[in-house]
C-alpha cells in the first residue's frame, strides 16, 4: 500500500448538489428552496434561536441558577477532620469551636474518610453518620448516644 493510491471508501464522499442546472436536474427553478419568503431569498435567513420576533426562549428564561438554601445549614465531616476535636465528647458547639464545621450549620454528618483511633461519644442528635463511619467509630471504642 502506498500514500499515492490511498482512496475513501465507496459511497463516503458524496458529489456536489448543482442546483439551478433545469427541470431535468431535479433542482432546477426554485432550487429547492420552495416558493418565495425569507428562506427562499439569497442571504435570507436569521441567527440561531430567532424566533420570528417573539422574544426567544433564551431571554424568557431566568438566567440564575439553583443555590440551594439548607447548604448553608448543612455540613459534612470526615473521620480525619473528626481527630481535630479535642476531648471524647463530639456535640455541634464543639465542632462549631474548633473551626471545622461554619456557625450556620444545623446539621452534621460524619462520612467514612480517613480513619479514627480515639473513642469518641456523639451526644447530638444533630450529628448523623454513614454506616462505614458509625462502624468506624463504633469499632474504635466510640459510641453514638441520641
Amino acid at each position: 500500500m502506498r500514500l499515492n493510491t490511498i482512496k475513501p471508501g465507496l459511497g463516503s464522499k458524496r458529489t456536489r448538489l448543482r442546483v439551478g442546472r433545469g427541470a431535468s436536474a431535479g433542482q432546477g427553478k426554485t432550487c429547492g428552496r420552495g416558493v418565495k419568503g425569507q428562506r427562499a431569498r439569497k442571504g435570507g435567513y436569521h441567527k440561531v434561536g430567532f424566533e420570528g420576533g417573539q422574544m426567544p426562549l433564551q431571554r424568557r428564561l431566568p438566567k440564575i441558577g439553583f443555590r440551594s438554601a439548607m447548604k448553608a445549614s448543612r455540613a459534612e465531616l470526615t473521620l480525619s477532620d473528626l481527630m481535630r476535636v479535642s476531648g471524647a465528647d463530639v456535640t455541634l458547639a464543639g465542632l462549631i469551636k474548633a473551626n471545622l464545621v461554619p456557625e450556620s450549620t444545623k446539621l452534621v454528618k460524619i462520612i467514612l474518610s480517613g480513619s479514627v483511633t480515639k473513642a469518641y461519644v456523639v451526644k447530638d442528635k444533630v450529628i448523623t453518620a454513614t454506616k462505614g463511619a458509625k462502624s468506624a467509630v463504633e469499632a474504635a471504642g466510640g459510641r453514638f448516644e441520641v
